[in-house]
């Protein structure tokens, strides 16, 4: 099968989407686009018909075109269907995301799909897979991606101010135990489908928003790939001892750099996703505190001090599209210019910053973490989704027209 590296398809001068699942993020994702330009919500997919309602009353609001709704189990195959749609959203829980978008691309739909796109590699494989057979994009909407700091940070990479980068460390730590039910602060005790994925997991089932940024930094399938990884997660208490589990994986790649991945959602730490980046020339890191240190000056930058420097690194679209956002107030900048970027690529015709190679290479970290954790963290090779083709490109672009 031919590959979908830098996939260009026919320009798109105005985006037709169909957004798959009403509940949290479905319902922010139809807030937000309020914002984005030469694109629209058409039609709505959810089970639960009040959900429809209040998402039609929410365009209304904004000044937007009520949507053509589609209920019940089987509303998401029609909206994947429907001939006058461009891009498929898809908001519902992590199980059913690669049969939906699967079914969407071979409809002739692009597709961007919530993290993670998929929680098994035989799911990954489909999605490339399908992504190959019918030359559609599929989007993982990773918004960590799109950090001003994050931006900054790739470009000083590129820049070459961070020389050779040998290691870098993401994460996901957020205390959520109230939100999982965990600690009987909350209504939730019976818990919720992320919990059940995600607390539950002896692995690291939430991996892409601390891969994501490092898998732009050291050009993951294009010009290097994950090789192998170990992983292990800390002993539980608690209520079903589920507090305190956290989970480390240790990822080598093949030209020999290394990667900390961190998932943690049950302890008292504070909101962190590390973004610490190690290089021949410079260190950057965004928590807890933003510091920088390059071979160009001979203090280390801190805080304030190191916020400012980074904006001076802000040429990339992506990063005047962030400031853009803030101009505008929107909700949330890091989603808004995830947004903007992936109309704005639909629109020209280009490559998008996130492929269907990166939808499974991150996603895939969940199934083969949790192997190696119950396995008394035995390495396990991370399979090379691009058959070969990793090394046909030098870097990470990020195109604009």
């Amino acid at each position: 099968m031919d590959t979908v590296l830098e996939l260009r398809c026919p320009p798109l001068p105005f985006v037709r989407i169909g957004l798959i699942g009403l509940g949290r993020r479905g319902m922010k994702t139809l807030e937000r686009y309020a914002f984005i330009k030469d694109a629209a919500i058409r039609c709505l997919a959810d089970i639960d018909p009040t959900r429809l309602d209040a998402a039609n009353e929410s365009l209304e609001r904004s000044g937007r075109p009520r949507a053509d709704l589609h209920q019940g189990p089987e509303a998401w195959r029609e909206v994947c269907h429907r001939a006058d749609i461009d891009l498929i959203y898809i908001c519902t829980d992590w199980a059913t995301h690669c049969d939906m978008a699967v079914e969407a691309m071979r409809h002739g739909k692009h597709v961007a799909v919530e993290v993670p796109a998929a929680t098994t590699i035989d799911e990954c494989h489909q999605l490339v897979e399908t992504a190959e057979a019918t030359r559609r994009h599929c989007f993982m909407t990773e918004n960590c991606c799109y950090d001003h700091f994050a931006l900054s940070t790739l470009e000083m990479a590129h820049k070459g101010l961070l020389g050779e980068i040998t290691h870098c460390e993401g994460a996901y730590i957020h205390n959520l135990r109230d939100t999982f039910g965990l600690t009987g602060n909350t209504d939730n005790t019976a818990g919720n489908w992320m919990e059940k994925s995600c607390a539950r997991h002896k692995g690291n089932p939430y991996p892409t928003h601390g891969i994501g940024p490092i898998g732009w930094l050291l050009g993951l399938h294009r010009g290097d790939r994950m090789d192998y990884l170990v992983s292990l997660t800390s002993r539980g208490c608690g209520p079903d001892h589920l507090l305190g589990r956290v989970n480390s994986t240790l990822i080598r790649t093949v030209k020999g750099a290394s990667i900390l991945l961190q998932l943690d959602v049950t302890t008292m730490r504070p909101y962190s996703r590390l973004q610490t980046v190690c290089g021949t020339k410079g260190y950057v890191q965004k928590y807890p505190v933003p510091t920088i240190k390059n071979l160009t000056g001979n203090t280390i930058l801190t805080g304030e001090e190191a916020l400012a420097e980074a904006r001076l690194h802000t040429q990339m679209h992506a990063a005047r599209l962030w400031q853009e956002g803030h101009r505008k107030n929107v909700p949330n900048e890091m989603n808004y210019t995830m947004d903007a970027r992936l109309i704005h690529c639909l629109r020209h015709g280009l490559p998008l910053d996130i492929d269907v190679y990166d939808a499974a290479e991150w996603s895939c970290i969940a199934e083969l973490s949790e192997r190696s954790a119950r396995e008394g963290s035995r390495p396990i090779s991370i399979p090379d989704f691009t058959h070969g083709h990793w090394h046909d490109l030098t870097a990470y672009t990020m195109y604009s027209a």
